[in-house]
């Protein structure tokens, strides 16, 4: 095979940020990450919810023209409650919704959620689980979606891997409590990625962290702040450039965790196959091209959470996922399309002290961007190919 001729840069460190120790949601302190496959682990489709037992500080912001949601609206700034319990991330369109009441049930069961009547009644809870899907419903069979059950198993799992990461269980390398942390930290055909393609790629749920260095002077309170992204990756757009075949997200990387992936050039015949694929990747149609998916322009959206264990304001946290969509555009292109509902939570635990100002916002804003475009990359380089869809890596070989 002739290999294509080209330069590759050398990617920035963006504040010279590493990638946190599982390079995951999980690296925020705070949050646990859980996922369920519909009908009991046989279905097509899935749920991932992020659990925060102790709530955290939410807001939203929706650029997609196509957005399927749950209770976004209480998290703009101007409205009263500003944390949540969790977020729950859905496969099977509107249908998959319904994982978030049982992702409610679970965490009430557990105690966990906002007291209506204060201290009077501290056993009446209402548990805030705001939610978001994507539109997989053609991929698999047409009735396999997440229910109240898919998405309450999602929310046992991610309490589970919570518990775990405060109280350190894993780090004595005890069996089960590795297997949960692994699976919490992981990428790829998971829980709403499941039934993901991304153009006409398979598609998945792609995480990534991000850990500022030590920062000088105004700076400095945000010193080993953690910023982390977990992202469902189905868009409409393509997530390579078809000139190249490369991703477009390659040039996020950090401190080389996307291997030799990232730095090896795509063959001439790969590249071709790539470019030939529906519309130059997207889900656009090309008319005679015969390839898969080639008939479903519709099935799309990118849904995700940004996190950060820095002390935000709910405004803060409105900012945080603004921002957040801007590694979304760079990593698929075209992005935010009509007939996509991207989607993106900003989650602030607050588990550091302090307070945040127009300074660090900044940091903690570019590098949330950062953060999900790298997450988009992991999404895509873990997908394994499913539904006749292949993924980048069967049809590139690295």
């Amino acid at each position: 095979m002739v290999a294509r001729q080209a330069s590759f840069r050398m990617s920035t460190e963006l504040f010279a940020a590493q990638p946190g120790p599982s390079n995951s949601l999980m690296d925020v302190r705070g949050l646990g990450v859980g996922h369920a496959i519909s009908e009991g682990g046989a279905g097509d489709s899935g749920a991932t919810i992020i659990a925060v037992p102790a709530g955290a500080v939410a807001s939203v912001d929706v650029r997609g023209g196509g957005p399927g949601t749950r209770e976004t609206d209480l998290l703009e700034p101007h409205n009263t409650v500003d944390r949540v319990h969790a977020i729950a991330l859905c496969g099977g369109s509107a249908y998959g919704l319904a994982a978030a009441d049982g992702a409610m049930a679970a965490l009430e069961a557990a105690g966990i959620g906002f007291p209506v009547l204060g201290e009077e009644a501290p056993e009446k809870i209402v548990p805030i689980v705001p939610g978001a899907v994507i539109f997989d419903l053609l991929l698999g069979r047409w009735g396999s979606r997440p229910s109240a059950a898919t998405g309450a198993a999602a929310a046992e799992v991610a309490l589970r891997s919570a518990s775990i990461a405060r109280d350190g269980e894993s780090v004595a390398g005890q069996g089960d409590d590795d297997s949960a942390l692994a699976a919490a930290t992981a990428s790829g055909n998971l829980g709403a990625g499941l039934g993901a393609s991304a153009g006409a790629l398979k598609g998945g749920f792609g995480q990534a962290s991000a850990v500022l260095p030590e920062l000088p002077g105004e700076l400095a309170a945000l010193s080993g702040a953690t910023v982390a992204a977990g992202i469902v990756v189905n868009p409409q757009g393509a997530v390579f450039n078809p000139a190249s075949g490369r991703l477009w997200g390659f040039d996020s990387e950090l401190a080389g965790e996307f291997g030799a992936a990232s730095t090896t050039p795509v063959s001439d015949e790969a590249a071709a196959h790539l470019r030939g694929m529906n519309l130059a990747g997207t889900k656009f149609p090309a008319p005679g091209d015969g390839q898969p998916g080639s008939d479903s322009p519709q099935l799309n959206t990118t849904i995700g959470v940004v996190a950060t264990d820095a002390p935000l304001t709910k405004a803060q946290a409105k900012r945080l996922a603004l921002s957040a969509h801007d590694g979304l555009a760079r990593a698929i292109r075209p992005a935010h399309m009509p007939m996509d509902g991207d989607t993106l939570f900003g989650l602030a635990t607050g588990t550091r002290s302090g307070s945040v100002d127009a300074v660090g916002m900044s940091v903690l804003a570019a590098t949330a961007a950062n953060c999900v475009e790298r997450a988009i990359v992991h999404a895509v380089l873990a997908a394994e190919p499913a539904y006749e869809h292949p993924s980048w890596r069967s049809i590139v070989g690295c």
